[in-house]
């Protein structure tokens, strides 16, 4: 209510204007941050590098024609959705759940600033940022560890659609559980055991097949997995697929989903958020 006077007040045009200022200043401040850049924006990062290293002389399997799937080539997707969800999902929530412990939310529930122009800076700076992460992700795959990228324009549409439909997941997701710590202290203790164990179950580190079937069939609630088998589409070969559940793709189950999810979180974001700290 008090967003939608606020917006009414200021009009669509001046939000939107001070949300795209907030972005800028939402990026500035992270880029700021050294333990924010180490583990969202080059964990990922790190990772494949570690895993392309270690299992370099490893095969992941063959592509139709008999070459082989490296180590780079098997992580490269599996790294790019948990870019998404360490960027989204697990900075936001840390993020703004410190912002309300250090009265920093309440300051602004001062200011004539509108919680939509507020929204929009947070969420446009995951998604800036995760376009550079997942940039810097894959030219990296290709120019040290000689992963061989999609040519076919559809696997590129794939990625594309994958991508901000998972970015924007993860960002409302993660604005939605900023309300679960209570207070700024304890907020990397909740919500960093939460995305470790979201990976470890979602066929990120471990070849999701090779999961017992009642973690596959848990796993699948959640969207991590999707993401991971959506970024799967596109980056490793069709052979692949019979690996997943169903043996397929399943490219409108990632997107049902995900929508699901964004929803959910959109409705959690309307419930939970407020500018004050829980125990104010």
């Amino acid at each position: 209510m008090t967003a939608a006077i606020t917006t009414q007040k200021f009009g669509l045009g001046r939000t939107l204007t001070l949300g795209a200022s907030r972005i800028a200043y939402e990026i500035k401040t992270y880029f700021r941050q050294g333990d924010s850049v180490f583990f969202t924006f080059l964990f990922p990062l790190i990772l494949l590098t570690i895993f392309s290293v270690a299992f370099s002389k490893g095969s992941f399997g063959t592509t139709a024609d008999g070459a082989k799937v490296a180590a780079a080539d098997f992580y490269l997707p599996a790294m790019l959705a948990v870019g998404l969800l360490l960027s989204g999902l697990q900075n936001m929530s840390i993020d703004i759940a410190t912002e309300k412990s250090d009265g920093t939310l309440k300051r602004l529930g001062g200011s004539p600033l509108p919680v939509l122009s507020y929204f929009i800076g947070k969420i446009g700076q995951v998604i800036v940022t995760g376009i550079l992460q997942s940039a810097l992700l894959i030219i990296v795959a290709a120019l040290a560890f000689g992963v061989l990228l999609p040519t076919e324009p559809v696997k590129w549409l794939t990625f594309a659609w994958v991508f901000l439909l998972g970015v924007s997941t993860c960002a409302v997701l993660g604005i939605a559980l900023s309300a679960l710590p209570r207070s700024g202290k304890t907020a990397t203790a909740v919500i960093i055991p939460i995305t470790l164990i979201l990976q470890f179950i979602s066929g990120v580190y471990i070849n999701f097949s090779q999961l017992p079937e009642w973690l596959q069939n848990f796993a699948s609630i959640f969207p991590l997995k999707w993401l991971a088998q959506g970024m799967r589409s596109v980056f490793l070969p069709d052979s692949f697929k019979t690996l997943e559940m169903g043996g397929a793709w399943n490219l409108g189950g990632v997107a049902i989903v995900t929508a699901i999810w964004l929803v959910v979180g959109l409705v959690a974001c309307c419930l939970t958020f407020r500018w004050i700290r829980k125990d104010s």
